[in-house]
């Protein structure tokens, strides 16, 4: 953010939380906080108030300020009347929408996200982006700059995420696509796929080789944004997701709701069907199945169920 503020002098914003925790502060010299007595800053202090930031935000769009506001994910339903009208309005706004998950861990279920980026998504215009490594984000924020007529949800981790080799991996630039083929089978042509969004694409990526080192032919779908997938061509479509491969597991740690669009009647989807619990990290992990291992063996049976 700070080095793409540096050459864009009208992004502007804050937080509606507080700016450490999700991490959207610009520090470079002379950004400065917006004040009464300094109306050259680039740091909005808009208060815990996230209702009143997205307005206000829609309200700098409309003066063709490029606007960011961050929040937890959690309270994105606070704001959820001003997102709605930042899509409606057609409004390049930025949400940015920090611990994403259940990965929040000892703050307990009131403060661990399920239900909200199924619900983000149902919203029409509204682009959803959910990047799985520091490079998905750099490919995020090339793509959110060049929005003109759509408001962005960045939706971000709170737990460190490992950055994948992309030597040795797609190139992350396949964000722009909405989704990629990111680890594949030798031949191109996978038995089972395995489907996931942000924080859970490491988490498939282990999964891969595991399934790969017992000769497993598997490939893995980075599905940062559904929106900007289903906005492909048909053929681009089936080269990710190929109809003919029915052994299908999609990874998020959200509600499952609308997973069944890609994987199918018969595929199995990892995720959340509950509320989250108060634990830390890896016991929350093991508890609710976002394990490599976990991975593998639904794999395993979707092959078994595709016979």
């Amino acid at each position: 953010m700070n080095a793409l503020a540096k050459n864009l002098p009208w992004l502007i914003g804050g937080s509606a939380d507080l700016a450490p925790s999700t991490k959207t502060r610009l520090t470079f010299d002379g950004a400065g906080d917006f004040t009464a007595g300094n109306y050259g800053g680039r740091n909005f202090h808009f208060g815990i108030l996230e209702h009143a930031m997205t307005s206000i935000l829609n309200g700098m769009a409309l003066s063709k300020i490029r606007p960011y506001g961050s929040g937890f994910l959690i309270f994105s339903d606070y704001a959820r009347p001003a997102i709605r009208l930042s899509a409606l309005m057609e409004l390049p706004v930025i949400l940015i929408s920090t611990h994403d998950s259940i990965g929040v861990g000892e703050d307990g279920p009131t403060h661990q996200p399920v239900e909200q980026v199924p619900s983000l998504r149902a919203i029409p215009g509204l682009i959803t982006l959910r990047p799985g490594d520091a490079n998905e984000i750099l490919e995020a924020w090339r793509l959110i700059a060049q929005l003109r007529h759509r408001p962005v949800a960045l939706v971000l981790s709170r737990q460190a995420l490992p950055t994948l080799d992309r030597t040795k991996y797609a190139p992350a630039s396949g964000l722009a696509k909405g989704a990629y083929v990111l680890a594949d089978a030798q031949d191109g042509k996978p038995s089972v796929l395995l489907l996931a969004t942000g924080s859970e694409v490491s988490l498939c990526v282990a999964a891969f080789e595991q399934l790969q080192a017992a000769g497993i032919r598997a490939r893995v779908v980075s599905m940062p944004s559904w929106e900007l997938f289903e906005e492909q061509s048909r053929e681009y479509q089936e080269s990710v997701i190929p109809p003919d491969v029915s052994a299908r597991v999609s990874v998020e740690q959200a509600s499952t709701m609308g997973w069944t669009r890609y994987v199918g009647l018969t595929g199995q989807s990892i995720g959340m069907n509950t509320f989250g619990a108060s634990a830390p990290l890896k016991e929350l992990q093991k508890k609710f199945g976002f394990t490599p291992d976990k991975v593998v063996a639904a794999a395993k049976a979707q092959l078994e169920k595709a016979g």
